[in-house]
């Protein structure tokens, strides 16, 4: 095995191609490969600058001690602690910084994947086997980053000027008969921190759609079933929406509801969105707009793009109520920028505090 090697590296004098400040980039990887390619694309890129380079968590733990990064690329299969159960000490000492983890373990290990997502990790991407980097992946890690990088780098404000607080509607007075919860990168963390703060039981049918490939579903799944303490189900055609259980969408389908034979039962829908996502948050939230109007109440949180903005338009335009997580908690502040923009949220919170807004809606508790 090649002896791991960590290394940091100054940006040479002079000005950058780009006058925004460069994503500060820290690559985590025991092959050497691996870490040359990588290195390669993102100095490619004027907006990103690679800043550090380990060959194992150990040095990469030292090394944050050291140098200041935007966003981590980390492999999860690694000699010594492993890039798993390094996670949560990188995201202790990295000042914000956002972790992608890379690695082979995205196509075959959902397990770890997930897990990494659900400790804090931002988001995933397969790594391809040696000689396989071509310009999609470098195009969809360029891309990533640039993303991620958002959320993390501090740009130096100007004396006196202020970012202005998110518009907020007023809230629902009712009390809410459902309730539907969209996320997309970052949101596995964000939704287990929302359920973990959640009251139960809470007497309502609880819909979910999360960004995720199909054959990461089951273990999705059971990790939501640990986090929530409800019943946790991949929604299937005319499965019954029941109180106290949560339907999530699969993989390859929008998860919707219709009421039949006087019950409400999911409906599985594989027409194309605009927003390009399938599953979509915009058509679980239509259809709830449709059914429960008023009685709705939807959450978007961490997510790039705009899935869920024009679904939780239908909600609000019904009288029901979004609830959208705030910039500072997301890993991505897409989706939910999205909404809290356009004036639909009632409430911009991270999750935990949503999850009080939840409950005091619900009269689980009184919130002031």
């Amino acid at each position: 095995m090649e002896r791991a090697t960590a290394r940091t590296r100054r940006d040479p004098p002079g000005p950058k191609p780009s006058a925004r400040l460069p994503i500060r980039v820290m690559i985590v990887d025991d092959s050497i490969t691996a870490r040359t390619v990588h290195s390669r694309i993102v100095e490619a890129d004027p907006d990103t600058a690679v800043v550090a380079i380990a060959g194992t968590a150990e040095q990469a733990i030292a090394l944050l001690g050291a140098v200041q990064v935007d966003v981590i690329l980390l492999d999860l299969e690694m000699p010594g602690i492993g890039g798993l159960d390094a996670l949560p000490k990188i995201l202790e000492i990295s000042k914000g910084a956002r972790v992608m983890v890379v690695s082979s373990q995205t196509v075959t290990g959902a397990e770890q994947t997930l897990s990494a997502l659900s400790l804090g990790a931002a988001d995933t991407l397969p790594k391809p086997s040696s000689g396989s980097f071509n310009q999609d992946y470098r195009s969809a890690l360029i891309e990533k980053i640039r993303a991620l990088g958002k959320a993390s780098v501090k740009h130096p404000k100007p004396t006196l000027v202020r970012s202005a607080a998110p518009r907020t509607r007023g809230g629902s007075s009712r009390k809410p008969a459902i309730l539907a919860v969209g996320a997309s990168t970052g949101g596995i963390h964000a939704l287990g921190l929302l359920f973990g703060a959640l009251p139960r039981p809470m007497d309502v049918p609880i819909l979910v759609t999360q960004h995720l490939p199909g054959s990461f579903m089951p273990v999705f799944a059971r990790q939501l079933k640990i986090a929530s303490g409800y019943e946790a189900l991949i929604a299937e055609d005319d499965m019954e929406v029941l109180p106290g259980r949560i339907l999530i969408a699969p993989g390859d389908a929008h998860l919707t509801i219709r009421p039949s034979g006087g019950r409400l039962r999911a409906k599985l829908d594989r027409t194309p969105m605009s927003s390009g996502c399938t599953p979509s948050v915009d058509p679980m939230f239509s259809s709830l707009a449709e059914v429960y109007g008023a009685d709705t109440l939807g959450v978007v949180l961490s997510g790039m793009g705009r899935d869920g903005v024009e679904g939780a338009g239908k909600i609000v335009a019904a009288g029901g109520a979004i609830f959208a997580q705030d910039e500072a908690s997301c890993a991505v502040w897409g989706m939910p920028r999205a909404v809290a923009e356009a004036g639909l949220a009632s409430a911009v919170l991270p999750p935990d505090q949503i999850a009080c807004r939840i409950a005091a809606s619900m009269g689980a508790l009184t919130w002031k």
